[in-house]
């Protein structure tokens, strides 16, 4: 990196917020799960849009390539340098700008936690519902750039369809204003959604203007056991017909994900006895105070009909809050066992089922002693679908044959009309896979896009496309 352009970057933000040094870089130029590493010219905190926007513009006057980082907790490489681009780190881009109630929209920075935002809506009695386990360090910016989704799509839907606006600063350093807090505008190309889901392939994010809700004054929470993923589903369905919207979360944790739940995070108890092959983490929420007994009356007709055959009904808010850490805790309990072969990937609900028995079927023959992690949104079709094997010596070698492995989870979900990224994004680890499963008629399409606004390619390079 010259002299000149670093002295222009610190012109910008301030000599302290360009790092250079190697021991300052490294955490910004590892992924969370620690699989994809690379390298910076410099890492960059700007404070402001103005700023983001002149530190880019000096990017591209210098032809060098950006990398927008949030709180840097994606999976699949996405925020992670490849190799001598400037990081853009946007966590100082912190503020709640406008908070609107009558609107139900809230206008937040880019670098505003997931969390900070909850509490700022919960403030104004309302709710912001993208809810994720990483929620107290992942910030809206990643979470607009992979279109994250979370444990409430089934209500609310994921973050794209909580977006009413976007301010973002262009390939060029030009900024464009979209902050507008209309649910109807029909003005032409709804731009935003260009950028939602685009992993900064295109432009940097720096503010959002996002749909708030009525906060739930009730809720009730239940851990169900259910002889298999088809109970799971039929199950929803009831629920669904019974309560409607109300139905906020339906999830599913298989017993090897609970296992290393409860292995590894303290204080985890399992709330049933038995040891069930297939849970179900179930919440109610709305208005109406009768939820946690039309809960209770659709479990037990439940069980009658043989869907069901244990169930916990939370009676507390500390007993709500431990049943949501087992479900939440999985992908850190298996961060913490090692390294896995994780699949994010959706299917229709109706075919859930077929494929997690196809699935599991065609891994345990081609790979014996495979173990498979299920865990996820069944609700809305997506499952975190991983494998492994238990010992270290046998999983390095298994996890040699990732190809292999993806061929038959990904083929599987193609077959069935799903997808291979459900809300995690491409970024580097799918960048390649998606090529099997989009037509050549679709990826031209993005690389028109990309072209059209980002015509040097200096904007995240290697991820996605």
């Amino acid at each position: 990196m010259s002299a000149d352009f670093q002295e222009r970057l610190r012109g910008i933000v301030g000599a302290g917020r360009v790092l250079t040094a190697a021991e300052d870089l490294a955490p910004f130029c590892t992924d969370w799960r620690g699989r994809y590493s690379g390298s910076a010219r410099c890492v960059v905190l700007p404070g402001s849009t103005e700023e983001v926007a002149a530190v880019v513009r000096a990017c591209a006057e210098a032809g060098v390539a950006i990398v927008p980082q949030g709180g840097n907790t994606g999976l699949c490489g996405g925020a992670t340098p490849t190799g001598g681009e400037v990081v853009i780190v946007l966590t100082r881009l912190n503020r709640i700008r406008a908070v609107d109630p009558d609107n139900n929209s809230i206008t937040v920075e880019a670098g505003c936690t997931l969390h900070a935002v909850q509490e700022a809506a919960r403030e104004a009695d309302r709710l912001f519902p993208l809810s994720l386990a990483a929620e107290g360090s992942a910030t809206i910016g990643g979470n607009l750039s992979t279109n994250a989704g979370g444990v409430q799509v089934l209500r609310y839907g994921n973050a794209r369809e909580l977006t009413l606006g976007l301010e973002v600063v262009l390939a060029d350093g030009s900024v464009w204003n979209g902050l507008r807090g209309l649910r109807k505008d029909n003005t032409g190309y709804d731009l935003k959604h260009l950028f939602i889901g685009a992993e900064g392939t295109l432009g940097l994010i720096t503010a959002a203007t996002l749909k708030l809700f009525p906060r739930p004054r009730v809720q009730a929470t239940a851990w169900a056991a259910v002889p298999d993923p088809a109970a799971a589903v039929a199950l929803l369905g009831r629920l669904r017909d019974a309560a409607g919207d109300n139905v906020t979360a339906f999830e599913i944790v298989g017993r090897p994900a609970l296992g290393l739940v409860l292995k590894h995070i303290p204080n985890a108890r399992d709330p049933l006895s038995g040891m069930p092959a297939w849970q179900l983490l179930i919440e109610l929420s709305g208005m109406r105070a009768e939820l946690p007994v039309n809960l209770e009356a659709a479990l037990e007709a439940a069980a009658e009909a043989g869907l069901v055959t244990d169930a916990v009904v939370a009676r507390s808010e500390a007993q709500t809050a431990a049943l949501w850490a087992l479900r939440e805790n999985v992908s850190e309990a298996q961060k913490i066992e090692g390294v896995s072969i994780k699949h994010d990937i959706a299917v229709p609900v109706s075919r859930i089922a077929e494929f997690i028995v196809r699935a599991d079927d065609a891994l345990a023959a081609r790979f014996p002693g495979v173990r498979i992690v299920c865990f996820g949104h069944i609700g809305d079709g997506n499952l975190h679908y991983n494998q492994s094997k238990a010992d270290a010596e046998s999983n390095a070698e298994f996890i040699a044959r990732t190809g292999a492995v993806n061929r038959v989870v990904h083929d599987l979900v193609h077959e069935l009309g799903g997808s291979i990224s459900a809300e995690h994004g491409l970024g580097q680890l799918k960048r390649e896979e998606v090529l099997r499963y989009k037509s050549a008629t679709e990826m031209e399409m993005m690389r028109v896009v990309k072209r059209a606004l980002d015509p040097r390619g200096l904007m995240n390079p290697g991820k996605l496309l």
